[in-house]
């Protein structure tokens, strides 16, 4: 993984960081894997806009995931390393030994070749998918799966990981990346190794017209709008805003949204950091 800074050339070059793409073992993708994907503009089925500042961007197609990884005792040799943009990580694309191809996200350190497989009593290895019953404490995993059988859920983004910190009866202890640390049923499969791709937050844009091609429309500030808009608009002059908060009046900035009566509040052992 590397970043590379642009000479400043032109205005939109002088900050630009760019990723290496040194990890990219091709730019083709797997075309039986690819599905199409349609953009909603940030409207609902109704038409309606739903979701402000969404719309343009690069044409994609979605490439399918296999997030359950439930083929197990099957081994799988990665054939390459690429790009996806629809997420921040890496994916490969590993073959089975009976001629199947699959798309599963890349752990930091998988190269081409390597073998991969799923199951309860394989090893501990980098991109191997596992029950949390069997991984050792202290192991570095990934791509978790919150209910048995539903697929990863959790730490799938670039450079994100988690570690499994203790095991008791039916539940292990896991500390997510945001800083929670919560409680998960040891039969949850989750992948050893970080995700790949952990240079993405040295990213630099460089221009406007990048968050364009992205698909995201140019966002306008609360403090410039007018009352009738926002709550935080309106004032003579350079009003500063007055306490912020959400379009709605929610406050931000360390207001607890959370529900006190939630289901899932007794599996969480200690809250994300502030």
């Amino acid at each position: 993984m590397s970043v590379r800074k642009l000479k400043p050339i032109t205005p939109a070059q002088r900050f630009r960081v760019v990723n290496g793409f040194d990890a990219i073992t091709t730019d083709k993708p797997e075309k039986s894997l690819l599905a199409p994907l349609k953009k909603s503009g940030g409207r609902n089925s109704q038409g309606k806009m739903t979701m402000r500042y969404i719309g343009g961007g690069h044409k994609r197609k979605y490439r399918l995931i296999d997030f359950k990884r439930n083929k197990t005792g099957a081994e799988a040799t990665v054939e390459s390393i690429q790009y996806d943009p629809n997420r921040t990580a890496f994916i490969a694309l590993i073959k089975y030994s009976d001629g199947e191809k699959s798309y599963i996200i890349a752990q930091n350190g998988l190269k081409v070749g390597q073998t991969v497989v799923s199951g309860a009593s394989v090893a501990p290895e980098i991109g191997n998918a596992m029950p949390l019953s069997d991984i050792p404490l202290g192991t570095i995993i990934s791509c978790i799966e919150l209910h048995p059988g539903q697929g990863a859920v959790m730490a799938r983004s670039a450079g994100a990981f988690a570690q499994l910190m203790a095991r008791d009866g039916k539940f292990a202890t896991v500390k997510l990346p945001s800083g929670e640390t919560r409680l998960i049923l040891v039969t949850c499969m989750a992948t050893i190794g970080a995700v790949s791709n952990s240079d993405h937050q040295l990213i630099v844009s460089g221009k406007a017209g990048r968050s364009r091609w992205l698909g995201r429309r140019p966002r306008t500030r609360p403090v410039v709008m007018n009352p009738v808009d926002h709550p935080m608009g309106g004032g003579e002059g350079r009003a500063s805003g007055g306490h912020p908060r959400s379009r709605k009046g929610i406050p931000a900035k360390g207001y607890r949204t959370r529900s006190k009566t939630k289901a899932s509040n007794k599996y969480i052992i200690e809250r994300r950091k502030k």
